[in-house]
């Protein structure tokens, strides 16, 4: 076993890990990963939380494994079974849904089994589980994921807002008939806005999105250091 290979980090700092999947590197909007999946169905809340769910089970299932069993493979075959391991567990997501959930199987399609070439997915194997122990590994997976899965509601929300007059519409596909009330009207007789639902509409809905956490980062870092240079003065008074 190589150096390389039993190599760990000797103190991992979880609130960075929160930190980073939910906002500071998050797949979606600062890694731009999986992008594909994201535009593609992201016209409806519901869907948006099924395709973020399966996404997320998948990170931490293949963080884990891969984590796991990291010091057992050797660095030429690594990315060959990354992809076999991501393979296998998308295929029993994509089972699993297909038996429990078949109407929002039906409607997410190809993008379930397309979780298995998820960038988002190969890179946390890459970048992280590959280089870290099991907990820390299994706690970067469910940030990313739903850090993922926070931008696929967000996104959704505001296209469906924007494009249906709705929010949470077919909910039955994914919670049973018990759940066609959950739908809500938020515009009376809105007549909708097509483009919001059009692929057109996912690319300007992820660039307000991406604009919106550039602007909230600036101001972020105007107020630190705005803080930072209040001190050497305050120093400087009291002295």
């Amino acid at each position: 076993m190589s150096q390389e290979q039993t190599k760990q980090s000797p103190s991992v700092d979880y609130f960075q890990l929160i930190k980073d999947g939910l906002w500071h590197n998050n797949p979606g909007l600062v890694q731009l990963l999986g992008l594909c999946p994201l535009l593609a169905v992201t016209n409806n809340v519901v869907n948006g939380i099924g395709l973020g769910i399966a996404t997320l089970v998948t990170l931490v299932i293949s963080n884990a494994s891969i984590s796991f069993s990291r010091n057992w493979v050797r660095k030429e075959i690594r990315i060959p079974f990354y992809v076999l391991v991501i393979a296998s567990n998308v295929t029993v997501i994509d089972l699993l849904m297909n038996a429990w959930v078949p109407q929002l199987h039906s409607v997410l399609g190809i993008f379930i089994p397309l979780i298995v070439t998820n960038c988002a997915i190969i890179g946390r194997a890459e970048a992280y589980a590959s280089r870290n122990t099991l907990l820390p590994a299994i706690v970067d997976g469910i940030m990313m994921g739903i850090g993922f899965t926070l931008v696929l509601i967000t996104l959704s929300a505001m296209r469906e807002l924007i494009g249906s007059g709705t929010l949470f519409a077919n909910a039955e596909v994914m919670f049973g008939e018990s759940a066609k009330n959950l739908t809500i009207h938020v515009f009376e007789d809105y007549k909708g806005f097509l483009l919001a639902i059009l692929p057109p509409g996912a690319f300007l809905g992820m660039g307000f999105l991406i604009a919106f956490k550039n602007i909230i980062d600036k101001q972020l870092e105007k107020k630190k250091r705005s803080s930072l240079n209040t001190i050497p003065v305050m120093v400087e008074n009291s002295l």
